[in-house]
């Protein structure tokens, strides 16, 4: 997957408003909200349940719509599903009946699977899949079974990953090394990656930016680097910075 050119804007939100109908009133998740991510930055969204974060993802995926303002990627105005867009659930989604390696490569045509063999090889060779590629995927464990949802985002060459907390049904330690395998992937092709969570830890670790948003309607409390440089190592987890700034969060985010 080619990495995509810094200082381009991957997603933009422009004003945007998202509600929906509820009890005969209105239900505010977005009130002219905006962000602008540039290519190929690994930036994390931080808040709490029903904030507007999945949200986001959905409407920049094109798979929700926006009831005022526009939703750009790479410059294009969302009008629908974006092939650009690759998402990543905290279910596990395969097709059960296929194979690992049916499934990475289903989304690829005839002529691209030709074509790009040794890509779908390469990305069962970093998730760890090659000697399961025959296997079912209810024969996994979820770790794996998230591997795999991300081998196949990955082997369409999306330019942008949308991951609505990927890991967050995993144990502690499959989630680390989820975490480690992730950014090793952006290292290598440089995706823009746009990651929900509400693990503050988690997106410390991983994001190269942070934003923190309120309970909807959602607004930006928190926007920043987050400095620490790559490739991240566990010990970063320990540190008297990075401590205190998970401890600066969680009070942005009342925990």
């Amino acid at each position: 997957m080619a990495g995509t050119n810094p200082n381009v804007e991957a997603i933009r939100f422009d004003a945007v408003h998202r509600y929906f109908r509820k009890d005969g009133g209105e239900l505010r998740i977005l009130d002219g909200f905006d962000l602008a991510i540039e290519a190929g930055q690994f930036t994390v969204i931080l808040g709490p349940s029903g904030c507007g974060k999945s949200t986001l993802l959905q409407l920049a995926a094109g798979l929700d719509f926006s009831n005022a303002g526009t939703i750009r990627v790479f410059g294009t105005e969302v009008t629908g599903p974006q092939r650009d867009c690759g998402m990543v659930f905290q279910q596990y989604t395969s097709f059960p009946w296929l194979t690992v390696r049916e499934n990475v490569q289903f989304g690829l045509s005839h002529h691209e699977l030709h074509q790009h063999r040794d890509w779908v090889n390469h990305l069962l060779e970093v998730t760890g899949l090659t000697g399961f590629s025959s296997a079912l995927p209810h024969t996994l464990s979820g770790g794996m079974q998230q591997r795999l949802a991300i081998a196949r985002t990955l082997a369409v060459y999306p330019k942008i990953l949308l991951m609505d907390e990927p890991f967050g049904a995993l144990d502690v330690q499959t989630r680390r090394s989820m975490q480690s395998l992730l950014l090793d992937i952006w290292q290598e092709s440089k995706p823009t990656i746009l990651f929900v969570t509400h693990d503050i830890e988690e997106g410390l670790f991983l994001g190269e930016r942070v934003i923190v948003v309120s309970k909807a309607p959602a607004r930006m409390l928190f926007d920043q680097n987050t400095a620490y440089p790559y490739p991240r190592v566990e010990d970063l987890r320990y540190s008297n910075r990075f401590k205190e700034q998970e401890k600066q969060l969680s009070q942005l985010l009342g925990k």
